[in-house]
């Protein structure tokens, strides 16, 4: 039998009704906690089985409180709904207490004279070279990875010493179910290693604190599911660290813009 694929895992919960429970597949594992794109597809697929005909989703904060290595149990609450934004807080329990949590905000498209274009994706970006799969690279002992397929495109593999944390990625899931699904696009998009991990020279444990993203299309369209994602270190002393993480589809369209901070013990 395969090992479950997201869309298997929140095919699972929907079956559920009001009580959502969700298992933690093997496969989705990272170190003793959870693949944090996963949690954070988990609270938003919660979220979109228990409130109908919601707007596209326009922004959401996650918070990683504690790390999640049994079936959470995950609670909504509307926040406020006004006339074109309706905001839901999404929270993860384990034994009762807070493993994560999110707030998502949902948005009507308005009227506006304002059209600013977002960045395009880099002029490189279609070169597409092999990454954690190619046969002269090891797959790194990381559950998760194995439901993605990834290709390097810029910047330098976990602790290589680098002078710059960067890197930027193509990568799509393996299960194409998830291709157009925004749940598969708030997951792929947490993929990339923390971006201070090329310029640190041993390996060490780390841990998301919280992560904050725009969506910024409607449309998350991406041909055979491919998304650019770029990972860049703004800043990281006193075992944290701020990075900035955005996302493009096959036309150059920015679709996710973000930022995160990450607890390194190193």
């Amino acid at each position: 039998m395969s090992e479950p694929s997201l869309f298997d895992v929140l095919s699972a919960a929907e079956a559920q009704g009001e009580c959502l429970s969700y298992p933690v597949p093997q496969n989705w594992k990272q170190g003793r906690t959870t693949f944090g794109g996963f949690s954070s597809a988990l609270m938003l697929s919660t979220v979109y089985n228990r409130h109908a005909d919601l707007p596209p989703l326009r922004s959401a904060l996650v918070n990683f409180t504690a790390p999640i290595s049994d079936p959470p149990l995950v609670k909504t609450e509307i926040l406020r709904e006004g006339r074109n934004v309706k905001t839901i807080h999404a929270l993860a329990e384990i034994g009762g207490s807070v493993a994560a949590q999110a707030t998502f905000s949902f948005g009507r498209a308005q009227d506006s004279h304002v059209a600013f274009d977002c960045p395009a994706k880099p002029a490189d970006a279609p070169e597409m070279t092999e990454y954690y799969f190619s046969p002269d690279l090891p797959r790194p002992p990381i559950p998760f990875l194995t439901n993605f397929d990834v290709r390097k495109v810029e910047g330098e593999l976990p602790f290589m010493g680098a002078d710059r944390g960067y890197l930027r990625l193509w990568a799509r899931h393996n299960d194409p179910r998830m291709w157009n699904r925004t749940e598969g696009l708030i997951a792929i998009a947490d993929l990339p290693p923390p971006a201070i991990y090329p310029t640190l020279k041993k390996p060490g444990p780390n841990s998301s604190m919280n992560w904050i993203f725009n969506v910024l299309s409607e449309d998350i369209q991406t041909r055979d599911g491919w998304f650019l994602l770029e990972h860049q270190l703004t800043a990281g002393r006193d075992g944290y660290s701020s990075q900035v993480m955005r996302v493009w589809n096959t036309e150059g369209d920015l679709i996710v813009d973000g930022m995160q901070s990450v607890i390194i013990f190193v």
